[in-house]
């Protein structure tokens, strides 16, 4: 290969050499005026263009530099008072140089100052030339002379207004030209490929592809002429390229010269002879990457359509998405091997169009996804991910377009595309279709929705068949779950039947989610079923007779089968707070035996689900909470429960856990806001019980570490009888309270106890709580007055 650089580097040297050399003594001549000599030397020179040894890149080198030489022997020859011949007979002379191919660009050279001076009408002196260029067949040497007789003639085309404008059908010689010259350069164009050893297909592909510009140059110098209208446009510019593009039969050369068409010629011109254009695609090569020209087809299409409202009628009079869908389907029922990430590239393309040019149709969105799901329906499993990403953006382009799920979801095909993503891409389908709603907040507000929705979205609710749970990254995992739980929280219906309707939905799709997923779904399933339930409550004074359909029983009934998937996970802590909150519900709406049930549920978990000590320390917190809190029971139920909660307080496993819980239950026997709870008998006693419980703390840590525990519960305990004592409970006197400060104070004075700054500190904040009662003076500081710090 560098042996084969270096012999192709000499030759250019050479050549370069020989031009020079040539040019030297031309220059000579065309200063003495010396007419003879000057075409000597110029043939010499050009005849350097004749080698067979230069690739396309180096042959251009050359071809410059003879180029360069041509536009000074031009000027020459225009001042015939320098040579003393007329433009007719130096036409005539030039044509005696020895060979072909100098005698050729010398021609062209002569034939464009012919023109010029006017003497012949243009159209037959480019006639002329044109027929006379195909005296050489050598693709490169061929090539380039063409491209030669194409630049120097592109100002001197017989066209409307042009200065060589001649009689009738002036114009329709100028195309001729132009595609009796671009014909010629394409079947020497694709000549190409076929020369040399087979074995250098791609060194022959690149160097076409260097080449390709030069054939291009024609289709865009018919773009430029000022008669090509629309009508001589589609009669006969585009059937007679069109028909050299096919029969050409050179892929290369097809995708090529398709590019160029689209990118030439006015987006209008297109647009009008869109049946033409699109019939040509079906006969192209198999291997031509058609959908590539009809994306960049589509493309042009909807820029031009989105460049003015004006135009959208253009569009519906002649048909442009009917059109551009048979040809898509034809095209791909054409070419049997067109892989599927060709196909669906295709189906996004025309999508795209479809949504811009005609936004208002989802009959059209549909139908191009209708055809998607048919072509993946004949692919037993896609696993190209290039196809896949395809597929994806198919589906993004209607959520980015509308802005609005709710659109997608009539859409009867856009689920049926869901199905035939893999486990991956359906989850993060999935997603993007939950963040659309979230971004643009939109509102499902009917079942039915909701029910396409959650199918759409079911890679995310529940295991798809071969996907493997355990092996999903725990921090996606989470983030795809929680994604779905603030989904449900964003439906919502102002009807209650229609609300407790996509409940139910929801509910049926998220109970088969498997037991890693429940504990994300349940919660938010939940509080919508409370939303509602507050909804029903807040429109009770208008429902009357057959219309009250739905009654908070009903919702409690639901709520109660909710929270009870969760015993499939299980999730004890979890179903005892719902439970918790249902209990609330249920106080709100006046529903003692709901409430009672709840709460019955709560310590049920409590007693036989929850073992972890620090969990059951929180729950017994969450229950007294919540208990203290409801006012819906009578004398002997609230007993009842009261009495469990301070049971199980002092049942904890720790002595300093016991005592908070046992000092938090006497909150539920003196409720500020509720007539008839203030029994500070039972109160005294469970601080009175904490108050034994701390004393065994201490005396416990005293055994075990030889030194006496903190005394903050002493101090905890403290505040609760100030609070009580400031609420009015007669059972807590100022003398218990003094009581409990020497203790506290003996207790830290004491050896065995250990220095605490902590409780320090709250002693001394109480104190001069105690201290600032004192000296507000009035009932309160009388109160206080009697207890000494």
């Amino acid at each position: 290969m560098l042996n084969g650089a270096e012999d192709e580097e000499k030759s250019l040297a050479e050549g370069i050499a020989g031009i020079q050399h040539n040019a030297f003594y031309m220059h000579r001549a065309l200063d003495s005026n010396n007419l003879r000599e000057a075409l000597k030397y110029s043939a010499q020179m050009l005849s350097e263009l004749r080698t067979s040894k230069l690739s396309p890149h180096k042959y251009y080198e050359l071809y410059m530099r003879a180029f360069d030489e041509l536009k000074r022997l031009e000027l020459f020859f225009k001042d015939d008072s320098k040579h003393g011949v007329s433009v007719v007979d130096l036409y005539e002379l030039v044509q005696h140089a020895g060979n072909i191919l100098p005698r050729l660009y010398l021609l062209c050279t002569v034939g464009s100052i012919y023109i010029k001076s006017k003497e012949a009408p243009a159209k037959e002196v480019l006639k002329d030339l044109v027929e006379m260029c195909r005296g050489v067949q050598h693709p490169i040497r061929g090539l380039f002379l063409r491209s030669y007789l194409a630049q120097i003639s592109r100002d001197k085309l017989p066209d409307i207004g042009s200065e060589y404008e001649g009689d009738a059908d002036t114009v329709m010689d100028a195309v001729d030209f132009v595609l009796q010259n671009f014909t010629e350069m394409n079947k020497l164009w694709v000549r190409m490929q076929h020369q040399g050893p087979g074995g250098v297909r791609e060194k022959r592909e690149k160097e076409r592809s260097e080449l390709q510009d030069l054939v291009g140059k024609n289709l865009h110098v018919l773009s430029q002429i000022e008669g090509v209208d629309l009508e001589m446009y589609k009669e006969t510019v585009l059937p007679r390229v069109l028909e050299q593009v096919v029969n050409c039969k050179d892929d290369l050369a097809q995708y090529y010269l398709m590019d160029c068409i689209i990118q030439v010629f006015p987006d209008e011109y297109h647009l009008q002879t869109l049946e033409t254009l699109l019939g040509a695609c079906p006969q192209l090569q198999p291997t031509v990457d058609v959908k590539t020209v009809l994306s960049r087809l589509m493309d042009r299409l909807s820029n031009y359509a989105a460049s003015s409202a004006d135009v959208l009628p253009e569009f519906l009079q002649v048909e442009a998405f009917s059109k551009l869908s048979n040809a898509i389907g034809k095209v791909i029922e054409a070419q049997v091997d067109m892989p599927a990430v060709g196909a669906i590239t295709l189906y996004v393309s025309l999508l795209t169009f479809t949504l811009r040019v005609h936004p208002d149709r989802l009959d059209h969105v549909d139908l191009v996804l209708g055809a998607c799901v048919k072509k993946l329906s004949n692919i037993p499993k896609l696993e190209d991910s290039r196809a896949m990403k395809q597929v994806v953006a198919l589906l993004s382009a209607p959520l980015e377009k509308y802005n609005d799920i709710v659109t997608a979801l009539t859409l009867s095909n856009y689920p049926r595309i869901m199905d035939h993503l893999d486990i991956g891409t359906n989850k993060l389908m999935a997603m993007v279709i939950i963040h659309s709603i979230m971004k643009n907040n939109s509102c499902i507000s009917t079942a039915d929705k909701v029910e396409v929705l959650f199918e759409l979205i079911k890679g995310l609710i529940k295991d798809i068949d071969g996907a493997d749970v355990d092996e999903l990254d725990e921090e996606d995992f989470k983030e795809e779950q929680n994604s779905v739980a603030r989904l449900i929280h964003m439906l919502y219906n102002d009807e209650p039947e229609e609300m407790l309707k996509i409940i139910c939905i929801v509910r049926k799709h998220t109970r088969v989610g498997g037991p890693k997923r429940l504990p994300f779904t349940v919660s938010s399933l939940v509080f919508s079923a409370l939303r509602l339930l507050r909804q029903l409550q807040g429109q009770e004074g208008d429902i009357v007779g057959e219309e009250a359909s739905m009654t908070p029983n009903q919702i409690f009934q639901l709520l109660t089968q909710i929270i009870e998937s969760l015993s499939a996970v299980p999730s004890p802590e979890l179903a005892l707070r719902l439970y918790l909150q249902c209990a609330e519900a249920a106080n709100g709406c006046d529903i003692e035996h709901v409430a009672y049930e709840f709460l019955t549920q709560a310590f049920v978990l409590y007693e036989e689900e929850i073992v972890d000590s620090k969990a059951q320390v929180t729950a017994i917190h969450l229950i007294i909470g919540t208990l203290q809190r409801m006012n819906v029971f009578g004398v002997e139920n609230r007993d009842t429960l009261t009495h469990k909660a301070t049971g199980y307080s002092a049942r904890l496993l720790k002595k300093a856990d016991q005592c908070r819980a046992v000092y938090a239950c006497s909150h539920l026997f003196w409720v500020d806001d509720q007539d008839g709870i203030k029994d500070g008998e039972r109160v005294l006693l469970c601080l009175k019980r904490a108050l034994r419980i701390a004393n065994a703390a201490q005396q416990m840590a005293n055994v075990a570490r030889g030194s006496g525990g903190p005394v903050s519960l002493f101090v905890e305990i403290l505040n609760k009888y100030i609070y009580f004592f400031e609420k009015g409970n007669k059972q807590i006197t100022s003398s218990a309270i003094q009581g409990l400060i020497e203790l506290i104070n003996t207790e830290m004075q004491s050896d065995s106890t250990n220095p605490d700054s902590v409780a320090d500190a709250f002693l001394a904040s109480t104190l001069r709580y105690i201290q600032f009662q004192k000296q507000k003076g009035g009932v309160v500081g009388e109160k206080f007055e009697s207890v000494k710090l």
